[in-house]
């Protein structure tokens, strides 16, 4: 079989990953040299925590086992089974952390429920004061920046794969066939479209103007190295309340009786954390869905976010390096991890996974090959 896949991102790598594995002649093509969208400007967590019950939670527990086999042989991704910390102060963020732990698939997630002083022997960089902690030890984590590059390179090595960048897909010319800008026509069984946040153009033209994907906007930074381990990522109570995991009572006190701050509100904003590989730190963020998105960032965010992790660390953040906006899609319709359409005879649109894309996307496409045959 001979597949397409249109994108370089994590989730269309993730499909010619599938593709190869399974003894197919793989071409994959990206519009630009090297993809610079989501699949880069993220955590790069393996974010089972969070995750609604059901399908999503199945998905990325799943994905997270791919990630884990994946990371055995490409130890570029920079696999990492760190587990999360997400410090509560106050009653009515115990009372939602105590909710998480008491779920049915709590077992599944890794969810416990710790003091202080278990949580600073688990992360001993966590010195600021805190009252509990929610711990889940099925989070992960990959370099966000350099794993579609180790993936690609484990890939090339087959001589069943070809990357073309520098091309973008212009035309669907028939059956499982594209023409690229290039003038190049790729025929196929198959081409699956993982264009990202790309939603005009061709995918336009092929899903019609109702599709129901989003975009989100985000804000994130990085520090200097911190100078010692942080050894799980962290998040902060503001992340109960945009995971679907935590919906209960206990979450509707909460907002209640303890809403957010006038800039956390605005921005709609919750703290991830994640050390990288060169001790520096990437965290976040913000999510805007109102259009047009603005071209510039704002400080009153990273100010936030500063204040927030000071208060966990006890100490200083180091010095902010980078930052960075982002856009990613995001499937609109209820209980779908991501938004899967047969758009022409042979060409499948594959997009909307949202901020579930790095944790998911190991799924999603060992999904998408199950489905089409593969």
């Amino acid at each position: 079989m001979r597949v397409t896949v249109v994108g370089a991102g994590v989730v269309g790598t993730m499909h010619a990953w599938q593709a190869v594995e399974r003894g197919h002649e793989v071409v994959q093509i990206e519009r630009e040299a090297e993809a610079r969208g989501a699949s880069l400007r993220n955590f790069g967590q393996i974010w089972v925590s969070g995750r609604a019950g059901g399908e999503e939670l199945e998905t990325a527990l799943r994905a997270r086992e791919l990630w884990q086999e994946i990371g055995v042989r490409v130890p570029g991704l920079g696999f990492r089974a760190n587990g999360s910390l997400t410090p509560v102060r106050g009653p009515y963020e115990l009372a939602v952390a105590e909710a998480a732990v008491a779920r049915q698939d709590a077992a599944a997630r890794g969810h416990k429920l710790l003091t202080p002083t278990e949580a600073r022997a688990l992360n001993p960089a966590l010195r600021g004061a805190f009252d509990a902690a929610l711990y889940c030890e099925r989070d992960a984590a990959v370099e966000p920046r350099t794993a579609q590059l180790a993936l690609r390179a484990e890939l090339s090595r087959s001589p069943h794969y070809t990357f073309l960048p520098g091309r973008e897909v212009r035309e669907v010319t028939g059956p499982g066939t594209v023409r690229d800008d290039h003038g190049e026509v790729h025929r196929a069984d198959a081409v699956v479209l993982c264009t990202g946040a790309w939603l005009g153009g061709l995918v336009r033209e092929l899903a019609g103007p109702d599709l129901p994907v989003r975009r989100v906007r985000l804000q994130m930074m990085q520090t200097d190295p911190l100078g010692e381990p942080l050894t799980t990522s962290v998040a902060d109570a503001d992340s109960f309340r945009y995971y679907p995991a935590y919906a209960s009572p206990a979450l509707d006190g909460l907002n209640s009786r303890q809403p957010q701050g006038d800039t956390a509100a605005a921005h709609r904003m919750q703290l991830l954390m994640v050390q990288r590989a060169d001790g520096g730190l990437t965290i976040g963020d913000t999510h805007e869905y109102e259009h047009p998105f603005a071209f510039d960032t704002v400080e009153e965010p990273y100010e936030h976010l500063t204040e927030v992790v000071e208060s966990f660390l006890g100490r200083p953040l180091p010095r902010v390096r980078r930052r960075w906006a982002g856009v990613y899609a995001q499937c609109t319709e209820p209980g779908r991890v991501v938004h899967r359409q047969q758009v022409h005879e042979g060409v499948w649109l594959v997009t909307g996974p949202g901020g579930r894309g790095m944790t998911c996307s190991p799924a999603i496409a060992e999904t998408t090959a199950n489905e089409l045959g593969w």
